[in-house]
């Protein structure tokens, strides 16, 4: 199996480029966060979710983000290969459509999940490993890319489409459309009760100031991989130098409009719009409709990042060199080409909880 201390740097041979290490090494809050999710996920003991079951799905999500390194990773972790049961294939239905038709998800396939076996608690287990293994299949892909690898050149990636149904499942009005103004999320299977929180729950939950989200208290029914998730997230968005802040809004919300996440998009395109003061850019950018360009009608230096984090964002990823060339040519560092890698594939991980275990309402 492969040395695991530093996964993704192994597999990607980052070493390859001194420019790629030297970043890492002064993102190295998130690249800690990111090692402590893959072994929160991985080498962690629950009789509902055995190691074995893991590791399968996680080779299979792999492969289908065509990431055969990572999938080989996974492949070798698995001491015996797990009999297909009916609760493994509901678990693989569900990664399947986290890969490609994520925006399609409903709560009936939780409650299909159920069905077949699935606790609540094992559930977001199950969905937090989808999501992750999207993340670390899109990092590896970018840290290849930024090591020099030369990947062929590929078409433009289009805004996806999203769910239209007026209502949500819980009754309250749905977004119709991609917007800029501050939405509430509600959750298809229910949040972890305050009241079943012990004391380290709670101080989670007030350390990031969350204690009164449905979605951070539903993640927090697997309590040590939702600390090193915030730890990642932060770590990736909140550090100074490289990429700047915007930027990374920015390309947070091209990765919502490729998955068709309205709601990851509304809070991250307002970021983008107050800190960059192009509001109208910004707006633009949301109102592409499906099957549309993204990068259309937006000043070069946006357009180029706009076409990469479109692409990574793909799947599988489809990121080429001539992009990154570009982006080279206007003058970003390789740091701050880093950040753009790691926000964007952030929203891999955000976009598939965001839009699997509930749903946006209008307040």
């Amino acid at each position: 199996m492969t040395d695991s201390n530093d996964l993704l740097a192994t597999l990607a041979q980052a070493e390859r480029s001194a420019e790629l290490t030297q970043a890492r090494i002064t993102r190295q809050g998130a690249s800690d966060a990111i090692q402590a999710s893959y072994h929160a996920l991985f080498d962690a003991e629950e009789e509902d979710f055995p190691a074995d079951e893991r590791a399968l799905l996680a080779q299979r999500i792999s492969e289908w983000h065509g990431a055969s390194a990572l999938a080989a990773h996974y492949a070798a972790r698995q001491q015996r290969r797990p009999a297909t049961t009916p609760r493994l294939s509901a678990a693989l239905d569900h990664a399947e459509r986290l890969a490609f038709k994520l925006a399609e998800a409903a709560p009936e396939h939780l409650q299909a999940l159920q069905q077949a076996g699935w606790s609540p608690a094992a559930i977001v287990t199950l969905s937090q490993l989808i999501a992750f293994v999207s993340f670390q299949s899109r990092l590896l892909y970018g840290y290849r890319l930024l090591a020099g690898d030369v990947p062929p050149a590929a078409e433009p990636v289009p805004a996806a489409s999203w769910r239209r149904a007026p209502l949500t499942h819980g009754g309250r009005p749905a977004p119709p459309a991609f917007t800029r103004q501050e939405l509430g999320w509600e959750p298809w299977i229910a949040a972890k009760p305050l009241a079943e929180f012990d004391a380290a729950g709670l101080a989670l939950l007030a350390r990031f100031g969350h204690t009164d989200s449905d979605y951070f208290r539903l993640l927090a029914r697997n309590h040590p991989l939702l600390e090193q998730r915030t730890l990642a997230d932060r770590a990736i968005f909140y550090t100074s130098g490289g990429l700047a802040r915007q930027d990374r809004e920015l390309a947070a919300t091209v990765a919502s409009k490729v998955n068709g996440c309205i709601y990851c998009a509304s809070v991250h395109a307002r970021k983008a719009a107050q800190l960059s003061k192009r509001e109208e850019e910004v707006q633009r950018l949301l109102d592409v409709a499906p099957g549309g360009v993204l990068s259309a009608g937006q000043q070069e230096a946006w357009s180029a990042q706009i076409e990469f984090a479109a692409a990574l964002s793909a799947t599988p990823p489809r990121a080429d060199a001539e992009q990154l060339a570009t982006l080279r040519r206007q003058g970003l560092s390789e740091l701050a080409l880093l950040d753009l890698v790691q926000s964007t594939a952030f929203f891999a991980w955000a976009n598939r909880l965001m839009l699997t275990l509930g749903e946006p309402f209008e307040p």
